[in-house]
């Protein structure tokens, strides 16, 4: 599983997940960026929270730019 890259890059983080809850990153400063590690908390910002039904390769978005969110739409190319 490759380790999430705890900043904003020109490209989507492709990971392996399993089936439940995940929580991807709207502040961008969590170290586990693009998921979220709770550093929002305090702040008016809120994760986007998914839910998976069965394990899956998800592309994320990682530049943060994608209409799509959380999910990349190819946003980073533009950059």
């Amino acid at each position: 599983m490759p380790q999430p890259p705890g900043r904003k890059q020109k490209g989507p983080f492709v990971d392996q997940c399993e089936s439940g809850k995940h929580a991807w990153c709207r502040c961008e400063r969590s170290g586990r960026y693009p998921y979220c590690d709770g550093t929002h908390r305090g702040s008016d910002i809120t994760p986007i929270k998914v839910v998976l039904d069965k394990p899956c390769t998800v592309i994320w978005c990682a530049c943060g730019t994608s209409a799509n969110k959380p999910y990349c739409d190819g946003s980073h190319t533009r950059l």
